[in-house]
């Protein structure tokens, strides 16, 4: 009787059926919609950023381009859902500062920032604003900074969750002026600016698109922006390096990143779409009237901005005294 000896694929041809798989599913891509994780609730710049966006790229490619909001847990649990997720090209995400933040802030995360995510491109940067109660009588940053001096603990601020762009920049705003105040995170940057304009906290640095509508209609007075220059949807406002702390500068970001091993000529389609989509007139001038800088980077400048951050905020973290989470 003879034995058949089973003879199993080696490294190489394994490589090259991954890869033909790969050209498989990149030749009718993209034949059904594509979900965009949003890693907040609705009303904040991420949320209106790939509402205003994501129309455009589903012109460009044929499908729609499905915006899904999984906020909470800062961030973390949206993160997580696109960094297990298929690597096919039919789920990505939204990221803010707060994928590169997260890893200071929580001893453990599901995920590797840089190993589990593939980037496309970074859309847009902003600067926050900080905005105040009209009944907090503070009418300028250098009042703020006293009046929270004279009351330590007495005051409270927003943010959108533990890692979002708000917490970061009070933050290190805090560490800087030496105020003691409390913060109060939110599923998203809308519902902290529903509640600053209720009276429920006292400030938050804002996105400034989800800011201006209420600091227009003078529902909320801005005090400065965190930029090293005004913005150009609020030029009469002074930056913070103005207005009280010299070289103070943080802006937020938002990119697109899939999860990694998607292949190459899917991530190539998609970053056409985007880029293409920031370049319509009437995509990059509503950007820009909500006050965002309109990008549209390759991957590999997105990538490269990621591993800058990462390790930007891990030397604030050595500076700044964030709280760490289990």
């Amino acid at each position: 009787m003879r034995t058949r000896l089973l003879c199993l694929p080696g490294p190489a041809l394994l490589a090259g059926i991954a890869l033909a798989a790969g050209a498989a599913v990149a030749q009718d891509y993209p034949n059904r919609p594509i979900r965009l994780i949003i890693p907040y609730g609705t009303g904040g710049i991420t949320d209106i950023t790939a509402r205003i966006v994501a129309p455009r790229i589903s012109d460009r490619l044929g499908q729609q381009v499905v915006v899904e909001n999984r906020p909470g847990g800062a961030a973390i649990p949206g993160f997580d859902l696109v960094a297990k997720a298929r690597p096919d090209g039919y789920i990505a995400v939204l990221a803010t500062t707060a994928l590169a933040a997260n890893p200071i802030l929580f001893r453990k995360l599901p995920y590797d920032a840089e190993k589990d995510f593939a980037p496309v491109s970074l859309v847009a940067t902003a600067p926050t604003v900080l905005v105040v109660h009209p009944s907090i009588p503070a009418h300028s940053v250098k009042e703020l900074i006293a009046l929270a001096k004279s009351k330590p603990g007495a005051l409270n601020y927003g943010s959108a969750g533990n890692g979002s762009d708000n917490h970061l920049t009070t933050e290190v705003f805090k560490n800087a002026t030496g105020i003691d105040v409390l913060h109060i995170p939110y599923k998203g940057g809308g519902a902290a600016m529903t509640d600053l304009v209720g009276g429920q906290v006292a400030f938050v640095f804002g996105t400034i698109p989800s800011a201006h509508p209420y600091v227009s209609s003078g529902r909320l007075r801005a005090l400065a922006v965190s930029s090293l220059k005004r913005n150009s949807s609020l030029p009469d406002v002074p930056t913070v390096s103005e207005a009280a702390l010299p070289g103070f500068n943080l802006n937020a970001w938002l990119g697109i990143f899939v999860p990694a091993g998607t292949p190459a000529n899917v991530i190539d389609r998609l970053h056409a779409a985007t880029v293409t989509a920031r370049q319509r007139p009437e995509v990059s001038e509503r950007l820009i009237s909500l006050g965002l800088e309109p990008v549209g980077s390759t991957p590999a400048q997105l990538g490269a901005h990621l591993k800058s951050e990462i390790a930007r905020w891990a030397k604030l973290a050595r500076e700044v005294k964030f709280e760490v989470v289990d």
